[in-house]
């Protein structure tokens, strides 16, 4: 008789799971145990507990975290830096508050002047402790308020007058701000190229030289103005009145200028650059009514 087969072992209950793996986890985004893959981390986790973890190894980052973010920071500081002082050599970035310290006075009496510069009778930029006058202060100091308000204000104005004769189009209004803009640096970098061919010295800055570039919109905007409401033959002669006041606001603003290094120099050398400041002053002045012209023409049939 075969012998009776040894009879089934009895299964006792499954063993739990150990808790503990046998390899823990250290990454912050990595599973850890109850948690799925890239899960967040409980509320209750923090820096310092994950720092006195029992693996002997950091995280990957840790040994890079510290250094690339101070190489960025400093990096960041440095060109920072660079492109400041490069762009300070053009454009006196920290004066530009200067050229903004207007009130509401100064602005009417400014514009008063722009349009009816023939009574004004001091022309002098006032100074204290060898720095002009904030331009709130003084009507003569040149601002950049009111040409980057005006140049905003003829764009507007150039969309107006081209959709009353249904002739609107983003494209169109982009040609014309552009094209303004693009006028308007053409003539600043003329400028400055004309004094350093003449060799002048003068205490103008490229930031004077665009705002008194600037101030032509105030009576590009006055002729707009006049076309709109009256047609063709408003627009010129109220665009020829603006033409001849800022000719004569140009002559008596840029003559100052230009003329305030002639003492220090010799008799002779003095009348030759006399000259050639005059000259150089007409044809600043001489060129503001033409653009004022060729950027308003066409914008009314």
């Amino acid at each position: 008789m075969d012998a009776a087969a040894p009879p089934p072992k009895r299964r006792g209950p499954a063993r739990l799971a150990d808790p503990r793996p046998l390899f823990e986890d250290t990454s912050a985004t990595g599973a850890s145990p109850g948690r799925g893959f890239g899960a967040p981390p409980p509320p209750s986790a923090s820096p310092a507990a994950s720092s006195s973890s029992s693996s002997p190894f950091p995280p990957p980052g840790a040994f890079l975290a510290e250094p690339v973010s101070s190489l960025a920071a400093a990096y960041g500081s440095s060109l920072a830096s660079h492109v400041e002082g490069n762009l300070g050599r053009w454009l006196p970035v920290g004066r530009l508050k200067y050229y903004f310290a207007v009130d509401t006075v100064y602005v009417a009496r400014k514009l008063r002047l722009l349009v009816f510069p023939f009574g004004h009778q001091d022309w002098q930029v006032r100074y204290q402790q060898d720095a002009p006058v904030a331009p709130r202060f003084d009507v003569n100091a040149p601002d950049l308020y009111i040409p980057a308000m005006a140049f905003l204000t003829y764009i507007l104005l150039a969309g107006l007058a081209l959709g009353t004769q249904n002739r609107f189009s983003p494209d169109s209004l982009g040609l014309v701000a552009s094209s303004a803009l693009a006028w308007l640096l053409l003539e600043v970098l003329s400028v400055l190229l004309s004094l350093y061919l003449v060799t002048v010295s003068t205490d103008l800055t490229p930031v004077d030289l665009l705002a008194f570039a600037g101030y032509k919109y105030v009576g590009m905007i006055v002729g707009l103005l006049a076309g709109l409401a009256l047609g063709r033959a408003g627009y010129y002669v109220a665009l020829s009145w603006c033409c001849l006041s800022i000719f004569v606001f140009m002559i008596r603003t840029l003559r100052l200028k230009l003329l305030s290094e002639a003492a220090a120099e010799g008799v002779l050398v003095r009348g030759a650059k006399n000259q050639l400041r005059m000259y150089l002053t007409m044809a600043i002045a001489a060129a503001q009514p033409l653009f004022m012209y060729w950027l308003t023409f066409h914008l009314l049939r």
